[in-house]
């Protein structure tokens, strides 16, 4: 899936994924047998360092072909290299507000002539070079670039960042462009948020990239792919896991009645 996970984005192939928070190699490897097509590590509110990075990395590769994406915190050539080098298959980056980040974005995740990144010759990307002129010879045509829209700049922007060759795509952050945009939350039930929804979904299309979301459950992941969304994701290791201690307590407080 790795392989084509890009290519099956800009088809308007249904991608299905699950977020990643907690840092650990045995919920990457659990997520990867589960059979999401993509995983996204956290490394903007998740808690995970650059090791255990590796070590998820490692596990999820184990586990299933599931592609790997990073959410970074910021737009860094330093940070964008080191995740590439450890083998990460794309990229998302958060709050991205106009044509001009993007462009950076690509820039620095590509390898020339399609942009600046530099490639070491034995980094586990390519096998420890095994792999190493293969590698360089395609990994511009797979790697998965994601821009967060998020702002109301960003959303004011949508159309000239999908505009942006190397975006593959728009992935709304629905919490923080709803209360962005004072609608709250930000859900797809609110026919204010679902015009927001369809404004970003259109935007990508008429570029031919993807429209993705995080989704809270099944019902809202139904409601998104309505609207045109085909990267949806649904959950996190943190959150299934906090959600089903709640559920055991409960069930065991509920012998004592």
């Amino acid at each position: 899936m790795h392989d084509t996970i890009r290519r099956d984005a800009l088809a308007g192939s249904l991608l299905t994924g699950t977020w990643l928070s907690l840092g650990q190699a045995d919920a990457a490897e659990m997520a990867a047998q589960a059979g999401f097509d993509w995983l996204l590590i956290d490394h903007e509110h998740g808690v995970s360092d650059w090791r255990e990075l590796q070590h998820q990395l490692q596990a999820a590769a184990a586990g299933g072909s599931a592609a790997t994406v990073l959410r970074v915190g910021a737009v860094d050539a330093a940070v964008f290299k080191r995740a590439f080098d450890l083998g990460v298959h794309g990229l998302m980056v958060p709050d991205v507000r106009d044509a001009q980040t993007a462009l950076q974005v690509v820039d620095l995740s590509r390898l020339p002539p399609l942009g600046q990144r530099g490639a070491a010759t034995s980094t586990r990307n390519s096998a420890y070079g095994r792999d190493y002129a293969k590698y360089v010879a395609t990994i511009n045509d797979k790697l998965w670039l994601m821009a967060q829209i998020e702002s109301s700049e960003g959303l004011a922007q949508a159309e000239s960042i999908a505009a942006v060759d190397g975006i593959d795509v728009l992935f709304v952050g629905p919490t923080d462009l709803g209360i962005a945009l004072g609608l709250g939350a930000g859900s797809p039930s609110d026919p204010k948020f679902r015009d927001v929804l369809l404004q970003v979904a259109k935007a990508a299309a008429m570029h031919g990239k993807a429209a993705g979301v995080l989704a809270r459950d099944i019902e809202q992941a139904r409601e998104y792919q309505a609207l045109g969304y085909t990267v949806i994701s649904m959950g996190s290791d943190r959150g299934i896991l906090a959600q089903g201690m709640r559920q055991c307590a409960q069930q065991l407080r509920k012998l004592a009645s």
